[in-house]
């Protein structure tokens, strides 16, 4: 194989990671942390980038929690 070849894969291997795990894992905790305050502007960018990093989401989605904690009700 030649070296071209080589640095191609990595770089391929590089951006591909980068799309589907790096990217994604920081849109989910930039939503976690602005979900029920983001003006409108803000949630549809919000919006643009779910969109399009969906297939990254999408294989997050199983080890993420966005429910809202639990309130404490004193009685």
């Amino acid at each position: 194989m030649s070296m071209e070849t080589l640095l191609v894969g990595l770089l391929y291997l590089v951006l591909s990671g980068l799309y589907l795990l790096v990217l994604p894992g920081l849109l989910y905790v930039y939503l976690q942390k602005r979900w029920y305050v983001a003006s409108s502007i803000e949630r549809t960018i919000m919006y643009f980038f779910v969109f399009f990093l969906f297939p990254g989401l999408l294989l997050l989605s199983p080890f993420l929690n966005f429910r809202p904690k639990r309130r404490e009700i004193r009685a």
